[in-house]
């Protein structure tokens, strides 16, 4: 086996006619030989350096396996990076299919030796800044491609897709109704034990009751429920169209002259906004409940009057701020999954990059709105 592994190591030879580089590769570029092939690589960057063209002969070599093939893209980047035209010569179709399919994984570039420890926190800053405001401009420009593709489907109602709407809401809103209701009664409760116990020391415990559904209904139903579902239908959005993205089955869509903006994004971000609203208000019902519950055990509040308290506490416009939020939060959950799922690459790797990022951009940006808008409604005391 070493003899054999000896005898076809793989090697590069060099011939130059003007600005054109031929290097011409023999022997097995296989992992089993990798120390041959890490000599070759860098082989072929050295004598390809400082060159206008180019071109790999690969009709001797003998085996190709996904290191030779991932070495082989690793030096066409870094002479493309050094501005040259390279080109593959005399691929048979198993090695073409094997150095197409390796392209799609990215090659980190080198880390930059440590230097001073200011600078390079410094130069991190600057690096997540630029990454931040590519991000939002990201978001702006595909924001504008939604709103653009609703107006032309609200234009011609024969491009809508009812049947899809029906099948997201069902599966955004109807399926997600069990852990929202869990979630929901278990925070109504703590926040009413806690408010209880805080308020007993004063003698006023039934301003708990105040409490609980200020905080319940301006705020927590609408939070909560906004971040599971960021965290539930908002990966599986970006996992669904992240895997539709790698089976080619968007650039079929628009191969058939159909947009994926159109067709995948318009419905999911609609019945997101429709259930994001009917959720909330399930999940306002679940916390007051659980708070009922809490205030009539540990406090002795019977239910009536809880209900009687509340409905001094509380006004429809507390109620309605709520429900305000809750269709910005669905368009912002909406909006940052379909993206970062149309954003993957052809690898594993990339999907759950991009589902880690949605979700985490999600929930950030959902916490950022619920400020903003708190803001606004203190500024016009509603």
């Amino acid at each position: 086996m070493a003899s054999d592994l000896l005898a076809n190591r793989p090697d590069v030879a060099l011939s130059a006619s003007g600005d054109v580089k031929r290097l011409s590769l023999t022997g097995d570029w296989t992992l089993a030989a990798s120390r041959g092939l890490e000599r070759a690589g860098k082989s072929i960057l050295a004598k390809g350096g400082k060159a206008g063209s180019v071109v790999i002969d690969m009709s001797a070599v003998a085996r190709l396996d996904t290191a030779g093939a991932l070495l082989l893209n690793r030096a066409r980047e870094t002479l493309t990076r050094a501005g040259a035209a390279v080109a593959f010569e005399g691929t048979r179709a198993e090695q073409r299919l094997l150095l197409d399919e390796t392209a799609f994984a990215a090659v980190a570039p080198a880390r930059a030796a440590p230097g001073f420890l200011i600078v390079d926190l410094l130069a991190d800053l600057g690096a997540s800044v630029v990454n931040a405001a590519r991000e939002f401009y990201r978001g702006t420009g595909f924001l504008g491609e939604f709103v653009v593709a609703l107006g032309r489907t609200m234009l011609a109602p024969r491009l809508f897709r009812g049947t899809s709407l029906v099948y997201q809401m069902e599966m955004f809103g109807l399926r997600s109704i069990p852990i929202i209701l869990l979630i929901n009664l278990a925070v109504g409760s703590i926040v009413a034990q806690q408010g209880i116990f805080q308020l007993m020391r004063f003698g006023a415990t039934s301003y708990s009751v105040d409490l609980i559904g200020i905080l319940v209904l301006r705020e927590l139903g609408v939070l909560l429920t906004s971040i599971m579902i960021a965290g539930r239908s908002g990966s599986a959005i970006t996992a669904e169209l992240g895997s539709m993205k790698m089976r080619e089955e968007v650039d079929a869509l628009r191969v058939m002259g159909l947009s994926p903006i159109e067709v995948l994004v318009v419905p999911r971000v609609l019945a997101l906004a429709v259930s994001l609203p009917l959720l909330t208000v399930i999940a306002d019902m679940a916390a007051l409940f659980g708070g009922l519950l809490v205030s009539w055990g540990y406090a002795g509040i019977s239910p009536a009057a809880f209900i009687s308290l509340l409905q001094e506490a509380i006004g429809v416009n507390t109620f309605m701020v709520g429900i305000i939020k809750a269709p910005f939060m669905a368009l912002v959950i909406g909006v940052i999954s379909t993206q970062d799922g149309l954003a993957t690459m052809g690898s594993a790797e990339s999907l759950g990059r991009q589902v880690t990022a949605a979700v985490v951009k999600s929930i950030f940006m959902v916490i950022i709105v619920d400020g903003l808008f708190a803001m606004f409604f203190a500024s016009i005391s509603y």
